[in-house]
């Protein structure tokens, strides 16, 4: 089923970025201080470009109603997962964008130039390690020579990477097939691969439409963090981190909505990306995102799923993830975390 449209994975990325101090706690020191807000008639002059996943933020908000009255302009740019998306904000080519735990990791390991703003977490039993119905698969020891499919730098990536390391298995071990969600569906549906590493709403359209049975899920080997991230350059723009602001915001609230009205958000979501209802529907009922505070545990979590990969040797050197953090609109999150 092809609801995500393909983009071509590009293997460049901007190299180049500053260095950074970082200090014990994990913030950075060294950078630059956040703009002045700007006034009124200079935010409505500002176009923020968002990258986004079919059925992701544009879809929430739309359905949170939260894309109503914003100051400013907002142009979308769609891609089929995180990794592609940040490559493009680290390029100038958007502003801002939402991806999973371990895409802002590869980022950071090629010294892109974003940050992660805001944070959530999900249920992590929906990032699923699948085999078809009738695969003799019993544990994940008996991956061992098999070929998985898993998109590079997703979190599906990272959630095996550590299910893998939990039964004494490495990536070495098994035969990795890096394809996009909707490819891994193909190949998962004709029996061209063995097992499929994926996440929601994936899991649950496999689940419903081609009864894959879960071999692993996500619990103790996934942080089930979610990352707004933005440009540097957005950042350090007046008009543009202004945007970045009242819009990481809007996400906040829209996220808190969609949880106390599955129903509704399932019916969007279905609607957005074409998903059968039910399959909406299992994926909402299972527990979505929901906003928390990006302090030190979520930096010492992706700092432990960065050193795994490093160790993997998949990523080439370690990787200082507090760099990459920019907690500029904790105050405003807050606040938001709080009234909804």
């Amino acid at each position: 089923m092809r609801w995500r449209r393909e983009m071509r994975w590009r293997s460049g990325w901007a190299a180049v970025a500053a260095a950074l101090v970082v200090t014990a706690c994990g913030t950075a020191t060294g950078e630059a201080p956040a703009p002045a807000p700007v006034s009124a008639a200079d935010l409505a002059k500002v176009t923020l470009k968002v990258g986004d996943q079919k059925g992701g933020v544009k879809s929430l908000l739309t359905a949170a109603n939260l894309l109503q009255g914003t100051p400013y302009r907002i142009e979308w740019a769609t891609f089929t997962s995180g990794p592609p998306l940040l490559e493009a904000a680290s390029a100038g080519a958007i502003d801002a964008g939402r991806v999973g735990n371990t895409p802002p990791i590869f980022a950071a390991a090629a010294k892109a130039k974003i940050k992660v703003i805001s944070v959530s977490r999900s249920n992590v039993e929906r990032e699923a390690v699948l085999v078809p119905p009738d695969s003799p698969l019993r544990d994940v020891v008996s991956l061992k020579g098999k070929t998985i499919g898993v998109a590079k730098g997703t979190s599906a990536h990272g959630q095996l990477l550590n299910t893998l390391h939990r039964h004494g298995l490495s990536t070495k071990d098994v035969k990795l097939s890096f394809l996009q969600p909707s490819e891994a569906y193909a190949a998962f549906t004709q029996h061209t691969i063995d097992a499929w590493a994926i996440w929601d709403p994936y899991t649950a359209q496999a689940q419903l439409e081609a009864h894959a049975r879960v071999l692993a899920d996500g619990r103790g080997a996934s942080n089930g963090l979610g990352f707004l991230t933005a440009s540097t350059a957005a950042l350090g723009d007046p008009g543009k981190n202004s945007a970045l602001r009242d819009f990481a915001v809007r996400v906040v609230k829209a996220q808190k909505w969609a949880d106390t009205h599955r129903g509704e958000w399932a019916q969007a979501w279905a609607k957005e990306t074409g998903l059968k209802p039910e399959v909406a529907q299992k994926a909402v009922e299972a527990g979505r995102d929901l906003p928390i505070v990006l302090d030190d545990s979520v930096v010492a979590a992706e700092q432990q799923l960065a050193d795994a990969f490093t160790d993997e040797k998949t990523l080439p050197g370690k990787v200082d993830f507090a760099a990459f953090v920019d907690r500029r609109f904790g105050p405003d999150l807050d606040q938001a975390r709080s009234n909804g």
